[in-house]
């Protein structure tokens, strides 16, 4: 559809051309850009209430024929005959009278429908002067459309000329040929430009991004190796406008070997050199022909150009029409061979576009999903490497659980805990057995309910919930993903969660809870909390108790304050999809950027910025949380696609907001990982000294972590060395932790049930006692007489 397009638009040019007395044409093929840049003289953004009013530029028919003032209708002297009247002579006039004498009258009717009839009757003298006469009417017709059409040329390019004086203080238009590897100034300057270091014209022949923290420069280089920076209104606008600048020198590199026979030869030796550095760029890279890389190229501007427009129309979450000010004036794309379109062809390309970015941001929701539960996942693990400094924790380390065969269940299908087998569930399929026990989990749940409202109160939890009744459908799923089919092994159709504030709660829990229905505890899962385990998918640890109340299990998600903080009610979704995304297999969230090709890459990054439209990174605050994990994935694409500068400033803004955050800091893991990514991007560019720097500062962070461990260690000394002959048992022989691991296990086990039974009578002496103990037993005992009374009325 494109080529027919194109072929209808060069034809219509060519015809355009003959009749206008025109000889312009355009057999070259490429892109023209306009954007809003900043003038150097002038502050931006713009104050409050400045700028905001600014136009919008729209995409003109035709920007390379910019001078429409030179079109003119040209009135040939065979033109002007064409559109003169031919003269009525007396042999017409004699001619006429003679034809409608010999008429009747009935036949001279002007409304009769046999006209032709009638024509072909006509004399010929008659025949040929309506002939002439019809068609210098034609002719008068078709000079007056063209005459109105030509005004209408001049009145457009007159507009066009009005757009540009209308730009705001401090806002220069350029435009980029990709055709000719030229920018031109296109509106006037204002009356504070520096005129001198205005840039009006350069040809280009090479591009990077700057270095500016705004991240919305563009460093330019002209044949002779002249730089010139530009800074745009928008980040977006930098973006594209590199992007179809490198694809511009590609096409040119390309171009040039063709032209010479497979290899660029330059008699100029400093041009040549600047033009084989650009060649050396990825698209060059790339092995792409020059049709390639033209339909790249418009493909990705076009959708570009979508993007911008949905953004500016507020057609998007979180935006609003106008968004942007002055910087709103983003750029217009046309191709070089514009011309007149279909519109049936005009609207598939639009409906194509659409379906691109479509998919486009498919692919950017999922990645930007896979970088926040690899965060989630990296705070989990941080989260349970301070609790093993739990002076506790190798205390709960060591317990066994009850039931528990180690895995959560997707490695294993065998579960040592199952709902109770009835004889009735023998004639009964497994849809109406789940539906069974979702009956019975409706019975027993305010039982549940009151076990953990009398375990909360005795601890002073910090959060206590009910889930709902699991649904039939989801049981069945459930057990055919994770149990074969065994419905009976879903022990979770009735479901509460605890949550408790560290280690030393968790084992308080544990045991009023064994002390208060002991005999009704089917399992206890703590396999997630070992240190020899590992976690759950995603990263989290949780302990689970199963209580069989009225034959039916119930389970009872017992939560640590310091994970549960992380995801909250949320940490099941996360937990799921770790589990379908297989994320644990990750490495690193960039992972999952391998091997798409780079014009995906650039097509996910003109998604990423417009996630990031309503707040560039310059406004960016530590408490944007959405938009800091939208810029985290937008630097990854940037290191994917080498550009590396870009990459290097959103590192930096990120690293200062998480300095600045009070929940967060210097030495917070999160912050620590943006070094280590900023220090891929120094050494990508050579800058290793910088790198080393900071290299060095992580060193210091791995060597406090290390203190931090063995402060921990030396702590168990202290309650060791209540216990004198444990302590003259390691000093007489110092090398038994290395020898006899397990010896030295068991001291660091048995110092850590020392701590936990002085932080029991400090925190928890109620344990001691068997008030709290009794409420519980009392509450349980209660509920099951209700129960009974309840099926004895029934």
């Amino acid at each position: 559809a494109v080529e027919r397009r194109r072929s209808n638009q060069e034809a219509s040019q060519s015809q355009h051309s003959r009749v206008a007395g025109s000889t312009t044409t355009h057999n070259n093929r490429g892109t023209l850009l306009e954007a809003a840049f900043v003038d150097p003289a002038y502050p931006w953004p713009p104050a409050d209430g400045q700028g905001k009013n600014a136009i919008e530029l729209q995409a003109s028919l035709d920007l390379l024929n910019a001078d429409m003032d030179n079109v003119s209708v040209g009135t040939t002297e065979s033109l002007r005959q064409r559109m003169q009247a031919p003269t009525k002579t007396p042999a017409i006039v004699a001619a006429e009278q003679e034809f409608h004498a010999k008429k009747p009258w009935w036949k001279s009717c002007c409304c009769r429908k046999d006209n032709d009839a009638v024509a072909q009757q006509l004399p010929p003298i008659l025949q040929d002067y309506q002939d002439e006469k019809r068609a210098a009417a034609q002719a008068r017709q078709e000079y007056q459309h063209l005459k109105a059409s030509s005004r209408k040329e001049r009145e457009r390019a007159q507009r066009k000329q009005e757009r540009y004086q209308r730009i705001p203080e401090g806002v220069l238009i350029y435009q980029l040929n990709t055709t000719n590897r030229t920018l031109t100034l296109r509106s006037p300057p204002h009356s504070k430009t520096n005129l001198d270091e205005l840039v009006e014209h350069v040809e280009i022949a090479g591009a990077q991004p700057s270095g500016h923290a705004s991240r919305r420069g563009l460093v330019l280089t002209d044949p002779q190796g002249r730089t010139v920076t530009l800074t745009a209104c928008e980040q977006r606008t930098a973006i594209s406008w590199l992007e179809a600048i490198q694809l511009m020198l590609a096409k040119s590199d390309q171009k040039n070997k063709k032209k010479n026979g497979g290899a660029a030869r330059l008699t100029n030796n400093k041009a040549g050199s600047i033009l084989r550095k650009s060649s050396n760029s990825h698209w060059a890279k790339a092995n792409k022909s020059e049709r390639e890389l033209d339909t790249i190229e418009e493909q990705y501007l076009n959708l570009a150009n979508y993007s911008n427009k949905l953004i500016r129309a507020g057609a998007l979450p979180g935006t609003k029409k106008g968004m942007g000010g002055a910087g709103g004036i983003y750029y217009s794309v046309e191709k070089a061979t514009a011309g007149t379109t279909d519109d049936d062809e005009e609207d598939e390309a639009l409906e194509a576009i659409a379906k691109r970015r479509a998919v486009i941001k498919d692919s950017w929701d999922f990645y930007r999903m896979i970088c926040s539960l690899l965060r989630d996942r990296h705070k989990y693990d941080e989260v349970f490497r301070r609790m093993q400094l739990d002076s506790v924790y190798p205390y709960l380390n060591s317990m066994t659980g009850l039931a528990d065969n180690g895995n959560d269940g997707y490695e294993n299908p065998d579960k040592e805990i199952i709902q109770p087998d009835l004889q009735e569930y023998a004639s009964m399929t497994r849809t109406q057995v789940a539906q069974d026990l979702v009956h019975k989990a409706t019975a027993v749940m305010p039982s549940l309910v009151e076990i953990c409202k009398a375990l909360a109160g005795s601890l002073g939890m910090e959060e206590v919930g009910v889930g709902p009744v699991k649904e039939v459908t989801a049981a069945l799923r459930k057990a055919e993903k994770k149990y074969n089919g065994d419905i009976l092994k879903v022990t979770d159709f009735c479901r509460a969660l605890l949550v408790v504030k560290d280690f030393p709660s968790l084992l308080a829990m544990l045991e009023l809870a064994r002390d208060s229905f002991g005999p009704l505890i089917r399992r206890v899962k703590m396999s997630s909390l070992k240190s020899d385990h590992k976690a759950k998918a995603g990263g989290y640890r949780d302990c689970i108790i199963n209580v069989e109340l009225k034959q039916h299990i119930c389970e009872i998600q017992v939560h640590l304050w310091p994970m549960w903080t992380i995801c909250g009610v949320d940490g099941f979704r996360h937990y799921r999809h770790c589990l379908e995304y297989s994320t644990d297999s990750f490495t690193n969230a960039y992972d999952a950027l391998d091997g798409l090709d780079r014009k995906t890459m650039a097509e996910l990054i003109v998604m990423a910025e417009e996630a990031v439209a309503e707040t560039p990174l310059d406004n960016l605050e530590w408490y944007h949380e959405k938009y800091i994990l939208d810029y985290f994935a937008e630097a990854g694409l940037f290191m994917k696609h080498d550009l590396m500068v870009w990459a290097e400033v959103t590192y930096r803004q990120l690293i200062r907001l998480r300095t600045e955050s009070p929940d967060i800091g210097p030495d917070h893991h999160e912050t620590i990982r943006l070094y280590k990514y900023l220090i891929q991007t120094l050494q990508a560019q050579g800058r290793n000294g910088e790198a080393n720097e900071l290299q060095e500062r992580i060193n210091l962070y791995e060597r406090a972590r290390s203190k931090e461990a063995y402060d921990a260690e030396q702590s168990m000394w202290d309650y060791m060395m209540n216990a004198p002959t444990d302590a003259y048992d390691l000093i007489m022989d110092p090398n038994r932790k290395e020898r006899e691991k397990e010896e030295a296990m068991r001291k660091e086990v048995k110092a850590s049930k020392r701590a936990w039974r002085q932080i029991r009578q400090e925190r928890f002496p109620f344990l001691d006692a068997d008030l709290d103990k009794g409420k519980v037993a009392a509450t349980i005992a209660s509920e099951e007489k209700k129960s009974q009374d309840h099926e004895m009325v029934m």
